[in-house]
């Protein structure tokens, strides 16, 4: 999975980073996920703990999108092979499918693909009967890959706005908040397009707190902010958007635009099942650590804020360890999950795992080893998935420090020889970073 794996694992606790970090991905990808979690036995359908009975309706489709939803589309022909009649998902790099048709849009910023693609999926959602059981495939990246405005807004203004709110630091929660009241799709707006047909939303959360509301900012689910709450998100952030996105929300805190469905009644038809989180990812990266002779402990699963700020935090408590055995006796691996942010003040290249990894190897600390990436095998707007560093790996931590300021993390981490690179794991659910800490 790791591209030039046997360069990167110089030393047994790099090893047992890198093993960590490809025990976490491939325990989040939909084949192991759609394994342990769906199943079809005499035409009834098994959902986690729901059933659906095959047999009772006139068509099966999948309609949905993210960065992953391609993979799960493809997953979901196997298990329901004879089932399916038809289907669409907009992914970044579509793969091959037989019965349902993948097309391709863009992240982090929607594109006219990404409008194409959710218009196409929007149309096909209208109409359905309650005979119709719609899978919905939604996973992270959908926000950007299923992009419909609403009202007057244009893609132009959308992607401005997205851009915008995505340098601002502002976490993904508030982000989505924005996107769900500028949008014809989003927060809600696909389940009620597809009503009254049963609609079973497959989710794989990239968010902290695995909020079906908030993941991919929400098309099958309800919503529990307001356009009040996206217009106090721009002004606490002091985020510039087109005019027309203020109006329209503005009009909606008026009262001239419908809000998003608050009341999961109104969305009775849909049943959300978040199939693979977080936890997925730490908990086989634990199990691994585990095996290596290493005592792990997950420091948290939410972690969120500026990603320096979680790195010098992670990184103290790992140095605590080393120095005193508090609050794990070494060796040890520190796992932690969540999705940190990045307030771009600079003009370089990275992400939030590359701007993590870099402000712990610019401490130089020693003894410890760690792995900071994103499990979609992209990081922000990069195309590697993140950075393993240690105490050695900048010769010039003053260039290090400057990287940072200037949001350059990864032309630094590159000529350190530090950058992990997976490409498209097939999966997304956020961030993972391990350290490693010996005897």
């Amino acid at each position: 999975m790791i591209a030039d794996r046997d360069r990167l694992a110089t030393t047994p606790a790099h090893d047992v980073a890198l093993s960590c970090v490809e025990a976490g991905i491939e325990a989040a990808t939909p084949e192991r996920v759609l394994r342990e979690s769906i199943s079809v036995e005499e035409d009834v359908l098994t959902v986690a703990d729901s059933q659906y009975d095959l047999a009772a309706y006139d068509s099966v489709v999948v309609l949905g999108g993210g960065k992953a939803a391609d993979v799960v589309a493809r997953e979901l022909e196997r298990h329901l092979e004879g089932y399916l009649d038809r289907g669409l998902v907009v992914s970044t790099k579509p793969v091959a499918t037989d019965t349902v048709e993948t097309v391709a849009g863009s992240h982090p910023i929607p594109d006219a693909d990404s409008l194409a693609g959710a218009r196409r999926i929007f149309q096909r959602a209208q109409g359905l009967g309650e005979g119709t059981l719609v899978l919905a495939p939604i996973t992270g990246g959908g926000s950007a890959l299923l992009a419909l405005p609403a009202g007057d807004i244009t893609l132009v203004d959308l992607q401005a706005t997205t851009e915008e709110l995505v340098e601002s630091g502002a976490s993904i929660n508030e982000i989505n908040a924005v996107r769900k009241h500028c949008s014809a799709i989003k927060g809600g707006g696909l389940a009620r397009a597809a009503a009254p047909a049963t609609v079973v939303g497959l989710l794989f959360s990239d968010v902290v707190g695995d909020d079906p509301g908030v993941i991919a900012s929400g098309p099958t689910a309800p919503d529990a902010t307001t356009y009040e709450d996206a217009l106090e998100i721009l002004d606490r952030y002091d985020v510039a958007v087109p005019a027309v996105v203020r109006e329209h929300l503005e009009a909606g805190v008026a009262g001239e635009r419908a809000e998003t469905p608050t009341d999961p009644a109104v969305l009775g038809h849909v049943d959300n099942h978040v199939l693979a989180d977080a936890w997925t990812a730490l908990s086989a990266a634990r199990d691994i650590a585990s095996e290596a002779g290493y005592e792990p402990l997950v420091l948290s699963s939410r972690v969120r804020g500026e990603a320096t700020e979680a790195a010098l935090s992670q990184l103290a408590i790992a140095e605590e360890s080393a120095a005193t055995g508090t609050p794990v006796e070494p060796p040890t691996v520190l796992l932690s999950a969540g999705e940190t942010t990045v307030t771009v003040m600079g003009k370089g290249d990275g992400g939030p795992n590359l701007e993590f990894a870099l402000r712990v190897a610019v401490e130089r600390s020693e003894g410890i080893v760690c792995a900071s990436v994103d499990t979609d095998g992209e990081d922000g707007g990069t195309e590697v998935a993140g950075a393993i560093v240690d105490g050695e790996t900048l010769s010039n931590p003053q260039r290090g420090r400057a990287a940072l300021l200037e949001n350059d993390a990864l032309p630094a981490l590159e000529e350190s020889n530090a950058v992990i690179e997976t490409g498209p794991t097939g999966t997304n659910v956020n961030d993972l970073r391990v350290f490693v800490i010996e005897a």
